[in-house]
């Protein structure tokens, strides 16, 4: 792959990107479901994970972690370092024991999802500021109207997927 076509493939996905944080931040923040607004952006991230693989998937979770780290609210920049760890582990999950499709993307979003409201939770509970119901409470129905958009933020990716310059085996 020569570095115009890096350059292009990355571009693009990060184009594609942003739609995803524009319907995160300016349209479902506004109309919460039950309480809670979606999490999109570590999808994004799961997603092209999942698509590209291991390298690719903890780069461009660097890069979403980076922004999320900018967009939400006080992550005191643990969604830098923790969606370059998820992308990594999910593009290796996919890569490796499941498979790169749409299956093996919901799996990695379920447990991603899992481990960022886990962090949170334990955090909470260290420093003491909420109890354990209800952080469970609210945990189960972010992760549950988060995985609803797994299906069009998998189907954005693996559209750029098909399009994009891929890895020339030699």
């Amino acid at each position: 792959m020569t570095r115009q076509d890096f350059f292009i493939k990355w571009g693009v996905y990060a184009l594609a990107l942003l739609p995803v944080w524009f319907c995160e931040v300016y349209i479902l923040n506004r109309f919460p479901l039950f309480g809670v607004a979606p999490m999109l952006l570590p999808l994004a991230a799961i997603a092209v994970a999942v698509l590209e693989g291991t390298v690719a998937g903890a780069g461009f979770g660097l890069g979403v972690g980076i922004l999320c780290d900018a967009v939400y609210f006080n992550p005191d920049g643990a969604m830098t370092l923790g969606l370059c760890l998820l992308g990594f582990g999910a593009g290796a999950l996919a890569q490796y024991v499941l498979r790169q499709n749409l299956v093996g993307c919901l799996l990695c979003s379920l447990l991603a999802l899992v481990c960022i409201d886990a962090v949170r939770i334990l955090t909470r509970l260290l420093a003491g500021t909420a109890a354990l119901p209800a952080m469970l409470s609210l945990a189960g129905r972010e992760i549950a109207w988060s995985m609803v958009f797994v299906f069009p933020v998998y189907a954005l990716f693996l559209w750029v997927f098909h399009r994009v310059p891929k890895k020339t085996v030699l």
